[in-house]
């Protein structure tokens, strides 16, 4: 299957730019997965389309504030750096800008004196550096003092807020960039469909860029996917394994959290239960792809030739989702991170 399958033409003035001052107030596009029929609603009708007793799984990831700006030590020099992945304590891989400035062995520092500096580990591809930071303090002050929310590069005015790139329910740090389906939710809205029967369980997978970027290999196949850490706390299969026993639906809320249910939904143990788990998954999940756990799935509107967009496209098929979203741009939808989002409707269980 070609990557050029899943391209498509989008306005620029469709992309999103910044949150709708009220969470709620999206656009919410309901599609059947079966058929490929579309619904045109707004999110706060979305428990219109839930049941009692479905089962929606939250990604609660938090957003570090991952862009640092620091300066060679010796000469000044100005030198751009975005966290990527946290190798150990305190040693992270970086995306470096620019990353000729950064040899192995030298010392950077903020401007902050000796409380905060870091030095270059090593040196890899692709401007990516490993780097151990020193500090004095606490880690998670020092990156809140001097980082800045790294928002995607489609997205090109300044945030206001920091906490509107996080959802309400965020809780465990370490993501460079936000679950986005979940930015839609409230509090009050979570309580309202706790009232009607709807449950809820976390799970954690900190997103990384890598989760947004194209694809740029010519065939599916021939790509390679980008490994993300993820955790399955023991309460939360406790939830989605007296789900599959009761015939309830999954529905993770964005594809972060699919991602994490369809991790663990391939190590099922003989009988037929999930069990805590952690660790790095790089799962690609494209038309083909036998889902194991989730029945609908709650998420935003993704790039053209993405990963996700090739995930939300098995769960449906290409031409049904390729249908749905010329529908969202003629109707004038928002889309990406800050955007409108979509239902991909299963069929209610009996």
């Amino acid at each position: 299957m070609r990557v050029d399958d899943f391209d498509f033409d989008l306005p620029s003035d469709r992309i999103a730019q910044t949150p709708l001052a009220n969470r709620i107030d999206s656009k919410l596009l309901v599609m059947d997965r079966i058929n490929g029929q579309c619904t045109h609603t707004q999110f706060n009708s979305f428990h219109q389309f839930l049941q009692p007793g479905d089962l929606l799984v939250r990604n609660n990831t938090r957003v570090i504030p991952a862009r640092l700006y620091a300066r060679k030590t010796e000469t000044g020099a100005k030198v751009e750096m975005l966290l990527l992945t946290e190798l150990e304590p305190n040693v992270w891989e970086v995306l470096a800008k620019p990353a000729r400035r950064l040899k192995e062995g030298m010392l950077l520092d903020f401007e902050v004196g000796e409380f905060f500096t870091a030095e270059v580990l090593e040196e890899r591809p692709d401007g990516r550096r490993v780097i151990k930071f020193q500090y004095v303090g606490i880690w998670l002050e020092w990156i809140e003092k001097l980082g800045e929310m790294p928002l995607p590069p489609y997205i090109t005015q300044k945030l206001d807020d920091r906490e509107r790139y996080q959802t309400v329910f965020a809780k465990e740090n370490g993501a460079v960039a936000a679950p986005t389906a979940g930015l839609h939710f409230t509090d009050e809205y979570i309580d309202s469909l706790c009232e009607m029967g709807i449950e809820f369980a976390d799970v954690t997978l900190h997103v990384g860029l890598g989760t947004f970027r194209p694809v740029t290999a010519e065939t599916i196949d021939a790509h390679e996917m980008h490994s993300e850490w993820y955790k399955l706390e023991q309460d939360a299969a406790d939830a989605i394994n007296r789900a599959r026993r009761e015939g309830r639906r999954i529905i993770p809320i964005g594809t972060t959290a699919c991602r994490v249910l369809e991790t663990v939904g391939k190590q099922l143990t003989v009988n037929d239960e999930i069990t805590a788990c952690s660790g790095w998954t790089d799962i690609f999940i494209y038309p083909g792809y036998d889902f194991t756990l989730i029945d609908a799935l709650f998420t935003n509107f993704h790039l053209p030739k993405s990963t996700l967009l090739m995930l939300i496209s098995a769960l449906s098929s290409k031409e049904n989702i390729m249908h749905a979203y010329q529908e969202a741009i003629e109707q004038n939808y928002r889309f990406f991170s800050f955007g409108d989002a979509m239902f991909i409707a299963g069929h209610t269980k009996k």
